[in-house]
C-alpha cells in the first residue's frame, strides 16, 4: 500500500473517533467511550495482513481495529449509539460489540481478557484444519495479568496459530508503564515463554504490517506464537472522561509531531504541493464519509423495549 491509501485508512478512524467524542459530548453516545487517536496506524497495518479466515480480537479501544477489518461504518455508528444496529443490536455498545461475519470475535472490556478468547480460537484453527490465525490486540499494562500469563505459555506449549500485538502507548489507564516493569522492552518478555517477541514502530502502517505478515506466515507454517511489540502514543485521554492531569506538559504536543497523520503530511510537503493537495483531498471526501455514516446511523431505530429479554443466556 502506498502512502495515500494509509493516509485514507487512518484518517478514516481518526474521524470516526473524532466524531464519537462529539456524539458522547452531544449524549448520543452513552457510558464511557475509549478512542485510539494516535494509535491508528496499528490495526490499519495489522489487517492488511491478515485474511477473512482469521480471527481478530480486540479491546475495549478496538474502534479502530474493526474499521479496519471493513466493518460498516454505519453499523458502528448505531450500535455505539444504542441503537438496533445490524451488530449487536444497540446491546454491545462501545465495549463489547463483535461481528463473526468479518471474523471480529470482538471487543473486550476486560485487561487481558480477550487473550484467553484468542488462544480459543487459535486452539480452534489448529484442530479444524482451516489454516486460520488468530490475532490479539492488547495494552501494554495488560501483560501484567495472570490472564495474559496464562494465555501465553498455553499458547507457546501448543505451538498455537497466535499473533499478539501489545499496544504500548506508554500508559496503564493513568499509570506509566515504566513504574509498573522492570524490563526494557515488553517484548523481551517473550522469551520467558519460548516465542520470538520484537519491538517495532507502531505508528507506520507499512512497518506494522511486516512484523504481522511474517508472525502470520510463521504461525500458518506450525511455527506457533509471537508476540509483537507496537510503540505508540495516545493522543486523548484513557477513557472520554479523562482530563489527563497526570500527563507531564508538552507530552500530547510533542506526540503530536510523531503521530502516523503528522509523519504522512510532512512526507508529502517534501515531495511538493500536490501531494498534500491530494492529502487534502482525502480529508474531504473522509469527512463526507463520516457525515453519511452518522446520518445513517441516526436512521436506525432504537431496541423494542419488549425485546429486552432476548439473546439472554443462562
Amino acid at each position: 500500500m502506498g502512502r495515500e491509501e494509509d493516509y485514507r485508512a487512518i484518517a478514516t478512524i481518526r474521524a470516526f473517533e473524532e466524531r464519537c467524542m462529539n456524539l458522547k459530548t452531544a449524549g448520543e453516545i452513552p457510558g464511557s467511550i475509549h478512542l485510539c487517536d494516535g494509535q491508528e496506524a496499528i490495526p490499519v497495518g495489522a489487517c492488511r495482513a491478515l485474511e477473512p479466515r482469521d480471527a481478530v480480537t480486540v479491546t475495549y479501544r478496538g474502534h479502530g481495529w474493526a474499521i479496519a477489518r471493513g466493518l460498516p461504518l454505519v453499523a458502528l455508528f448505531s450500535e455505539l449509539m444504542g441503537r438496533d444496529s445490524e451488530l449487536n443490536g444497540g446491546r454491545a455498545g462501545s465495549p463489547f460489540f463483535s461481528s463473526p461475519a468479518h471474523g471480529f470475535l470482538g471487543e473486550n472490556s476486560i485487561v487481558a481478557g480477550g487473550m484467553p478468547m484468542a488462544v480459543g480460537a487459535a486452539l480452534a484453527a489448529a484442530h479444524d484444519g482451516s489454516g486460520a490465525v488468530s490475532i490479539v490486540s492488547v495494552g501494554d499494562g495488560a501483560l501484567n495479568q495472570g490472564a495474559a500469563h496464562e494465555a501465553l505459555n498455553f499458547a507457546s506449549v501448543f505451538s498455537l496459530p497466535l499473533v499478539l500485538v501489545v499496544e504500548n502507548n506508554r500508559y496503564s489507564e493513568m499509570t506509566p508503564i515504566r513504574d509498573m516493569v522492570r524490563v526494557e522492552r515488553l517484548a523481551d518478555r517473550a522469551a520467558a515463554y519460548g516465542m520470538p517477541g520484537v519491538t517495532i514502530d507502531g505508528n507506520d502502517a507499512a512497518i506494522v504490517e511486516k512484523a504481522v505478515h511474517d508472525a502470520v506466515a510463521r504461525a500458518r507454517a506450525g511455527g506457533g506464537p509471537t508476540l509483537i511489540e507496537a510503540d505508540t502514543e495516545r493522543l486523548v485521554g484513557h477513557y472520554s472522561g479523562d482530563l489527563q492531569a497526570y500527563r507531564p506538559s508538552g507530552e500530547v504536543a510533542s506526540a503530536r509531531e510523531r503521530e502516523p497523520l503528522a509523519r504522512i503530511r510532512r512526507a508529502a510537503a517534501e515531495e511538493g504541493p500536490d501531494a498534500v493537495a491530494r492529502l487534502d483531498a482525502i480529508d474531504l471526501e473522509v469527512s463526507a464519509l463520516i457525515d453519511a455514516a452518522v446520518k445513517g446511523a441516526r436512521a436506525v431505530p432504537y431496541p423494542d423495549p419488549a425485546t429486552v429479554r432476548e439473546h439472554l443466556y443462562a
